[in-house]
């Protein structure tokens, strides 16, 4: 059986080798962006993939994969409310930073 550093390197060659496949094929493609579902950030439309409606760059193909060869998760949907709740948080942590600035 393979150890989790294991599979996550091997992830990590996977996932990498996708983005590359992608600019071989395309090499525009490193110019098309999208906002990523998962992070919501805007990153480029090379390595990425769509799972179950959603669209996801290469950074979290590589989350969602290593996470579903560990079983750590079983959907892309739990990756995305896992991330999402993590967002949350920074920007409440933000907000409350912000307020505590002005009110001294």
């Amino acid at each position: 059986m393979k150890s989790e550093k294991e599979i996550v390197e091997e992830m990590q060659a996977v996932v990498e080798q996708m983005r590359l496949d992608d600019i071989e094929d395309n090499p525009d493609i490193i110019d098309e962006t999208f906002e990523c579902d998962c992070c919501g950030e805007t990153k480029c439309l090379a390595g990425s993939i769509e799972y179950e409606g959603y669209r996801l760059c290469n950074d979290c193909v590589l989350v969602a994969e290593t996470g579903f060869a560990l079983g750590k998760i079983k959907s892309v949907t739990e990756l995305i409310n896992a991330i999402e709740d993590k967002n949350l948080e920074r920007l409440v942590e933000f907000v409350k930073t912000e307020q505590s600035r002005e009110n001294n």
